[in-house]
């Protein structure tokens, strides 16, 4: 039983509106944690071994089919990297490319948290939607991310085995 009883229109008012508010503030909150952050932080956001460097996500999901359709988050803040493709090939570029990865999915896991506060004014079978809604809504971000770093990260490591075996030539 909820705590605050709402009819049909108001109850799905207020919850297009909190998940708007969630999705913002959250994607704001991650966006102004500092770059550094997500490089000393990357043991949180490497692959496990089942993961095979991404190659599941296409194994089951076929990622690479539908990855490119998935909104950016340049779409609400216009500062913000925008992932839907490289901006480069040098280093530089790529492990950016990385760091932003890993702020997005982070924005994305965080970004589900919240379901359980939906209890608070939703009957059980509106806040198990909520619940699905939150799951269903941010794993293809996760995903996508889980998919494309590794690829990147392995480019970068190409990169710098190329650039050391330069210089004992």
């Amino acid at each position: 039983m909820p705590l605050i009883e709402l009819s049909l229109g108001w109850l799905i008012l207020a919850d297009v509106v909190a998940w708007a508010i969630f999705h913002l503030g959250i994607s704001y909150c991650v966006f102004k944690i500092p770059s550094q952050w997500f490089i000393f932080q990357s043991r949180l956001f490497r692959s496990f071994h089942f993961e095979r460097n991404g190659e599941l996500w296409q194994q089951i999901f076929r990622i690479k089919g539908w990855k490119q359709r998935l909104p950016d988050g340049t779409m609400f803040f216009k500062s913000a990297y925008n992932k839907q493709s490289l901006h480069g090939f040098d280093s530089s570029s790529l492990a950016r490319f990385v760091i932003e990865s890993r702020r997005a999915e982070m924005t994305h896991w965080l970004s589900i948290i919240p379901a359980p506060l939906f209890l608070l004014w939703n009957p059980a079978g509106a806040f198990w939607a909520n619940v699905a809604y939150a799951v269903l809504f941010n794993i293809p971000f996760i995903l996508a991310q889980r998919y494309n770093r590794p690829r990147i990260e392995r480019l970068i490591i190409q990169k710098q085995n190329k650039s050391r075996a330069m210089l004992f030539r």
